[in-house]
């Protein structure tokens, strides 16, 4: 017999009635926001039982392979979020490949890492453990990594006479774009800032909630929690930094110009 609660279709009907009300909460302050709030729900529901389907044959097919193509198609994806957060986006190719090779780079050596150390599945690529694992590392360094080269890009246009002036004066563009690399930095940084020093007290995190009711000591479950957040902070850190300063040369030439040319419009 299961140690967890399994739950039917009529339980998770119940418990979409909850979207339903902000749908109506929308409707009535004129928000404006229902038709996003459904098509987002219906994307979730979609998403996820296809995630399903495709976790079921890649547990029992356990190919390196294939684990390896079901990251990608993360990472894409990931990637596309990515662009669509923007509202200055770098010009050509680069409004998707440097944010999605930043990411990628940055989730798979930590994942990686944890699944060759702390994890140790037989074997080490095993999809029960990397998928789920990468999934929640993607996930927040996309979060940071968005955050980070949307307030970059944003703020660089904002102080345009500002880093201009340093440049002709003799800065360097690393010294000129300092203030706007390093508090875009922050923006990025500030969502798993926030999360871990709420953990705990205020809030208890997914994953760990999900064990506890699969069975799970609770002594367990938070190292394992732990584990997580550390990945996180470290997968987000890593990507959001390499994202940023490669928008930094992205937006400079050798010469130390600057070169807002390279973006894009703002997003209509």
């Amino acid at each position: 017999m299961p140690s967890y609660i399994a739950l039917s279709y009529g339980d998770l009907a119940l418990a979409a009635v909850l979207v339903l009300v902000d749908g109506a909460l929308s409707l009535l302050l004129d928000l404006d926001i229902h038709r996003q709030l459904l098509v987002a729900t219906l994307r979730m529901v979609v998403q996820l039982a296809l995630m399903g389907v495709v976790l079921t044959a890649l547990f029992r097919i356990v190919s390196p392979f294939w684990t390896a193509v079901a990251g990608l198609v993360m990472v894409g994806f990931a990637g596309r979020e990515i662009v669509a957060r923007q509202e200055r986006r770098l010009a050509g190719f680069w409004a998707y490949g440097l944010g999605t090779v930043s990411m990628m780079v940055s989730a798979t050596l930590v994942t990686i890492l944890a699944l060759t150390t702390a994890i140790r599945p037989q074997p080490w690529f095993n999809p029960r453990y990397a998928i789920p694992l990468l999934g929640m590392i993607l996930g927040n360094a996309m979060t940071g990594i968005s955050l980070g080269l949307n307030a970059f890009t944003t703020g660089l246009s904002q102080r345009r006479p500002a880093v201009e002036a340093q440049l002709m004066l003799g800065a360097t563009r690393r010294q000129a774009l300092g203030p706007v690399v390093r508090q875009s930095l922050r923006s990025a940084l500030m969502p798993t800032i926030n999360a871990m020093s709420a953990m705990g007290l205020v809030s208890l995190p997914g994953m760990m909630t999900g064990q506890i009711l699969g069975g799970v000591a609770p002594a367990e479950a938070v190292r394992y929690q732990l584990l997580i957040m550390f990945l996180i902070a470290g997968g987000t850190g890593i990507g959001a930094v390499a994202a940023v300063m490669a928008g930094l040369y992205r937006l400079t030439d050798a010469r130390h110009r600057l070169r807002l040319d390279r973006l894009r419009s703002p997003a209509r």
